[in-house]
């Protein structure tokens, strides 16, 4: 656990549940640890595309207000792409903030996919209409300690407003590849939206790159040698 959720003795804040204490859903018993402390505005953060052969790597971040939860939300992974569709426009209409931050294929080869989901994550939170006195991110903490913040293995599966982030970021980025589709259709990137599939793999053995792919993901997989032109 991070900084607050070990920390003991500190102001409470005064806020209110909606339903008694052990009835606490079990996907915001980290939040509620911190709602605890001095701090109220607490930013969920997570990514989607940093394993995918073409395409962004694209971060969201999300504060609802405390206790504030919609059933349903969890890990994007666990959820069907019609489900996370659904949960989308709730999290959207009953989040106090959101933001999205988006990081190209050309910028992900030039400093590495690590740095370039670091950087989609600094764009989502600076895109966030509150600022967050906290951060809880998904997996590993931002190098930079600009805001407290704390790093959750299984983020998405152990706190609601993680696994609010891992949807955002997820239904944004299938837009967008879905999207792609319709300018380079041969490479199927509505049905694997980018990641290495035997199909998408097939497809770039036979056309070679399209403008869309990471060339620093692509070192052994051979390819025919042309590229796909805008």
């Amino acid at each position: 656990m991070g900084y607050l959720t070990r920390r003991c003795g500190v102001e409470k804040l005064n806020v209110k549940r909606s339903y008694p204490l052990k009835e606490i859903p079990l996907n915001l018993e980290i939040e509620h640890l911190i709602w605890q402390h001095n701090v109220r505005y607490i930013a969920g953060i997570d990514e989607a595309g940093r394993g995918p052969l073409a395409g962004p790597v694209v971060a969201a971040a999300v504060i609802f207000e405390p206790y504030e939860h919609i059933e349903g939300v969890k890990d994007s992974k666990k959820l069907s792409a019609a489900q996370r569709e659904g949960l989308y426009d709730l999290i959207v209409q009953r989040a106090l903030a959101y933001g999205i931050g988006l990081v190209d294929h050309l910028e992900i080869d030039r400093i590495n996919i690590r740095q370039a989901t670091f950087k989609a994550m600094r764009k989502a939170i600076g895109s966030l209409a509150k600022n967050p006195e906290y951060l809880l991110i998904d997996g590993e903490e931002l190098p930079d300690k600009i805001y407290r913040q704390e790093a959750v293995v299984d983020g998405d599966d152990r706190s609601f407003t993680i696994a609010a982030a891992s949807i955002l970021a997820k239904v944004t980025r299938d837009r967008l590849m879905i999207e792609y589709h319709q300018q380079y259709p041969r490479y199927g990137f509505d049905r694997h939206k980018g990641y290495g599939t035997e199909f998408h793999r097939e497809m770039l053995k036979k056309y070679g790159l399209c403008p869309i792919h990471r060339r620093s993901f692509l070192t052994h997989i051979p390819l025919p040698g042309g590229e796909e032109k805008a």
